[in-house]
């Protein structure tokens, strides 16, 4: 919505469990002296958040308390930008409303509950965005945008951006008030019958988390498709924040046109002024943690919070008074005595007794002369001594039982997983002299935990949705790359074993050499051989003065990725299909020499056999539109992922960008643009036009146009490409022509541009497909 146009907030009444609810049920947990002051320490906490405020200043508005720092005036508030509460007399019951500056004057926010921890439940009236369809199919959209709250963040843990429909691509972003921010979900179906209530899972309705330090947003939608075929039952589309756990998905929400008339609970954020802890209690003329309280800092970089030290309650803007544990819990007994300490207690027994005091300890209980009659002073001594002597022994052998127990039950549970991992498998074709695999290629658990020493954060190379990847040194000195992926599905453990016994005999200089496996361990571990030089994607992207970014030696990465994508296709034993071709899954070496990782998502096929799936994988940016739109998987979605690696190296952009125009956001439709406009030379990068080979590199981006058609039939295959990039580069400068016609990308008003779904970060992801068709893969996904 325009930021002159503001919805005021609206009273929805909603209460908290009292205080004497949450003090009993606590009462019964605690059974030692430790939990009894965890228990303390709990009461404190709900003791604090009670309203308390300044003498002589109004205590309630309606239903809701008002504590200090917050207060309706006269000096009742510690501010007025952040913690004024006007109190609105004309309703029944009274209505509180916070009053915070915008750019022009005050607006206010219904206030539904205040918390000293920190946050205020507010009533979101208004707060709903709506992408409404006619039969034809059109869009009459209504973006509706939370008005810049300025001083006040809306709670990123406390809050959910929700989105309803049946044909849905909403997000928000904060760019019309100059931040980057930028976050959304997807949600599909194909009938009412699709729809679970209760479940924000995607088919329906969808949840996200909301970038931290929010302050504003604007609601957009987009659709993959005509809306007409969900019209009878999903007329409008919705997108919304609101508190975690209070929006409950029902399928009538689907067809209700009045739903952006309804009103949800939103969590914001506050703190005091603008400093940190540190700089806060340097200002003590105007610090607002007073006597027996404590700086926290939110961890926002925004002004700083107050709370009650242990053993003290009270609401610490006013100061905490000290809890009196020997009247609320009575902690001693058995004759001993309690002392109230400032912040905890003491209890002692009195003369002639012995014990803690305790009521949960050992209490108090009269002393004994414990050397009897008869008894000499060395004969108690040497008791003692051989008492002592014989524990250490049966505490010494208890110790070496117990490691023994240990050790087997440890081999015992490694042995299950290496059996529930398919290490029998494995063995077998190991075994079997048509495998060709080395008995080296199957590591242990131990000598992996020695080479990364035990997974050590330190070593971690990468993280992923589907692993970590670690640095790791083996026993014969070989650098290493060890993969801790995801646990593997027990129906697919055949596949997962193919897939490594392929991978394993795959011997190209420009495909990254799985080295072997692990199995006996929880998650399955693969070891791949280390390369030091990072992606192509930090290669390209990264502003780093010592990668040599010269046009040949991006030609020479174009060739080597295209002549390992050629062999994987028609080369190899069995064709594979790699399915996520992109730059971040390219690594280069110590001579930056290509390599292409990453074959989680990939699929061994039979010969002339296309590969349809019930989910469509990929990356955004990447993702072959032919594929995503039939979810049938060919060798040239592959090409369609390499036409936009070689984009990138010509042009030096990401495949998708959260910056600019909507036009330049998807590299793929801006280069196509500037190929059918003739303006190529605009979007080289500058690197390139310096080594003055303006020629060559337009025979490549016309390879690179071809590799993006959006028929498949008209993209050239791998190995035409790898030979392509290869003349190139043993025939520099010399241009002959091709019998190839000139190839146009096809214009389609069905066509996805993936740049209007873009966030902060690349992201995978796995969209489910209508067909339902029963294909029967050779291979597992895998890590």
């Amino acid at each position: 919505m325009p930021l002159n146009k503001l919805h005021s907030y609206k009273l929805t009444s909603m209460a908290f469990q009292t205080q004497n609810r949450r003090r009993g049920f606590m009462a019964i947990l605690f059974m030692s002296k430790e939990l009894a002051l965890f228990a303390v320490a709990l009461t404190l906490t709900a003791t604090s958040a009670a309203a308390q405020t300044k003498p002589g200043c109004q205590t309630h508005c309606g239903t809701v308390n008002i504590p200090y720092p917050f207060g309706t005036g006269q000096s009742c508030n510690i501010s007025s930008r952040r913690h004024y509460i006007r109190c609105d007399n004309t309703t029944d019951p009274h209505t509180p409303f916070l009053r915070y500056p915008v750019t022009m004057g005050y607006a206010e926010v219904q206030v539904l509950d205040i918390s000293l921890d920190g946050y205020l439940r507010v009533n979101s009236s208004g707060n709903i965005g709506s992408d409404c369809y006619t039969s034809s199919g059109h869009a009459s959209n209504s973006s509706i945008g939370f008005y810049w709250l300025r001083e006040l963040a809306i709670s990123h843990t406390r809050n959910k951006f929700t989105a309803i429909g049946c044909d849905t691509i909403a997000y928000i972003d904060s760019s019309f008030i100059g931040l980057n921010y930028s976050t959304g979900c997807l949600t599909f179906c194909g009938s009412v019958s699709d729809v679970i209530n209760g479940s924000c899972s995607g088919i329906g309705c969808c949840q996200t988390a909301i970038p931290k330090g929010l302050r504003g947003y604007q609601f957009n939608f987009d659709s993959r498709g005509n809306h007409s075929s969900v019209l009878s039952f999903n007329p409008c589309s919705y997108g919304f924040v609101v508190e975690d756990g209070a929006y409950n998905f029902s399928v009538s929400d689907l067809s209700d046109t009045d739903f952006s008339k309804r009103k949800f609970p939103l969590i914001l954020d506050w703190t005091i002024g603008n400093q940190n802890c540190t700089e806060a209690q340097n200002d003590t003329k105007n610090y607002a943690c007073k006597q027996n309280s404590e700086c926290v800092d939110p961890g926002n970089n925004d002004g700083y919070l107050c709370k009650c030290v242990d053993g003290f309650q009270g609401n610490p803007y006013l100061g905490c008074q000290d809890v009196n544990e020997c009247e609320t819990l009575k902690p001693c007994s058995g004759g001993g005595r309690c002392d109230n300490t400032a912040g905890s207690y003491r209890c002692s027994c009195p003369r002639g007794f012995k014990g803690d005091g305790l009521k949960n300890g050992t209490g108090c209980s009269p002393l004994t002369d414990t050397v009897g009659e008869g008894f000499s002073t060395i004969t108690v001594v040497a008791l003692v001594i051989g008492s002592s002597l014989g524990l250490l022994i049966l505490i010494a052998g208890v110790w070496l039982l117990y490691k023994k127990l240990e050790r087997r039950k440890n081999n015992k549970l490694k042995q299950k997983l290496f059996e529930r991992n398919g290490g029998l498998l494995f063995q077998k074709k190991l075994s079997s002299n048509e495998s060709g695999l080395d008995k080296s290629k199957l590591f242990t658990s131990d000598e992996l935990e020695t080479a990364t020493d035990r997974f050590n954060e330190n070593r971690i190379l990468g993280r992923g949705g589907q692993g970590n990847v670690y640095k790791g040194m083996l026993s014969d000195g070989r650098i290493v790359a060890v993969k801790r992926s995801k646990i593997v599905n027990q129906e697919f453990l055949e596949q997962f074993i193919n897939e490594i016994v392929i991978l394993s005999q795959i011997d190209h200089r420009n495909v990254l050499k799985l080295l072997g496996c692990c199995l006996e361990t929880q998650v399955p571990l693969l070891v791949y051989e280390y390369i030091p030089n990072g992606t192509l994607s930090h290669f390209i992207h990264d502003q780093n003065e010592d990668y040599p970014r010269s046009w040949d030696i991006r030609l020479r990465i174009a060739a080597e990725v295209a002549s390992a994508i050629s062999y994987l296709h028609s080369s190899a034993s069995v064709p594979i299909y790699h399915r996520d071709i992109k730059s971040s899954n390219i690594l280069l070496d110590e001579k930056f020499r290509a390599k292409v990782s990453d074959f989680g998502t990939s699929r061994s096929v039979s010969i002339d056999q296309t590969h349809l799936t019930t989910q469509v994988l990929g990356t955004f940016g990447y993702l072959d539109p032919e594929y995503f739109q039939s979810s049938q998987f060919t060798e040239k979605s592959d090409v369609y992922s390499f036409g936009v690696v070689i984009v990138e190296l010509i042009t030096g952009q990401k495949a998708v960008s959260t910056i600019g125009s909507q036009e330049r956001r998807g590299l793929v439709s801006y280069f196509m643009s500037a190929m059918e406009e003739d303006r190529l030379t605009n979007i080289i990068d500058v690197q390139i036009l310096k080594d003055g080979l303006k020629d060559e590199v337009v025979e490549v981006a016309q390879l690179a146009r071809r590799c993006l058609n959006l028929d498949g039939r008209n993209r050239p295959t791998m190995k035409e490409a790898a030979m392509e990039l290869e003349r190139l580069r043993t025939q520099k400068g010399d241009c002959i022509p091709t019998d190839q016609p000139k190839q146009f990308v096809r214009k389609s008003s069905n066509s996805w541009d993936f740049s209007s779904f873009s966030t902060q970060h690349d992201t995978n992801f796995s969209i489910t497909s209508t067909s339902e068709s029963d294909v029967r893969p050779l291979m597992l996904d895998t890590i």
